[in-house]
């Protein structure tokens, strides 16, 4: 809650009229200066003003009035309400754009479209504040001013702050599927290669030892089967 009353002006109007108040106890409470003040008594400042009763808004009690009436010293307090309502929530709108940095919205965007490639339109355009057919035409170089626009940082520029860029950023890097990495050709595991089906076993079986053994898988086959044919020959002598 704000520390000043409502229309603290036309409130000081009220109590200068009506009260016997100081002009630094009117100014404390209405955040005036004591100058003010004196000119509003005095008529040259707030003319036209119609007073505002804090009594019957609610904003001061008139024993709070009556307490600082009867000692100088003493400071008005508001009241405190008797009923507490709920702050509005604020909807985030449209960004505002100066004037005189609007002519320079077309080189924010060719610079996001450059350096942010994985933004979306919509945080594009929420980043510079323009429209979707501004947009597009930088895109495709149909803008009228296509060949003259130079890529500039919109932060540099003052249409966004760096928090607000890099949370579409961010956000553009979450919605992003994770690249995939070719690894190329990789070798097949050796229970792969060394597995052998209930047809090859007994026709391996005669190839290696004339008898079928009706075993499959790796286990079946020896390193004495593999290598039984071939044994150490001696060198012929020479005729």
């Amino acid at each position: 809650m704000s520390n000043s009353p409502l229309m603290p002006k036309a409130t000081a109007v009220w109590l200068v009229e009506n009260t016997s108040l100081t002009f630094e106890q009117i100014a404390n409470f209405c955040h005036l200066h004591p100058l003010e003040v004196k000119g509003i008594a005095d008529g040259d400042v707030a003319a036209g003003i119609k007073g505002h009763d804090p009594i019957t808004s609610g904003q001061l009690t008139r024993e709070e009035l009556a307490a600082a009436e009867a000692d100088e010293k003493h400071q008005l307090r508001l009241a405190m309400p008797k009923v507490r309502l709920p702050e509005p929530s604020r909807k985030r709108g449209a960004r505002y754009t100066p004037l005189s940095r609007r002519q320079d919205r077309p080189n924010a965007i060719l610079w996001l479209i450059r350096n942010h490639p994985e933004l979306k339109d919509a945080q594009v355009m929420r980043l510079a504040g323009t429209t979707k057919a501004t947009l597009q035409a930088i895109r495709d170089r149909t803008h009228w001013n296509s060949a003259a626009l130079t890529a500039i940082d919109p932060v540099t520029l003052g249409l966004c702050t760096q928090l607000d860029l890099d949370l579409e950023v961010n956000r553009a890097a979450k919605d992003r599927a994770a690249p995939v990495h070719d690894e190329g050709d990789t070798l097949m595991p050796s229970e792969v290669t060394t597995r052998r089906t209930a047809g090859e076993s007994s026709a391996d079986g005669e190839a290696f030892g004339g008898h079928g053994t009706g075993h499959s898988g790796p286990e079946a086959i020896g390193i004495d089967t593999v290598f039984g044919g071939t044994k150490h020959r001696e060198p012929k002598d020479e005729e």
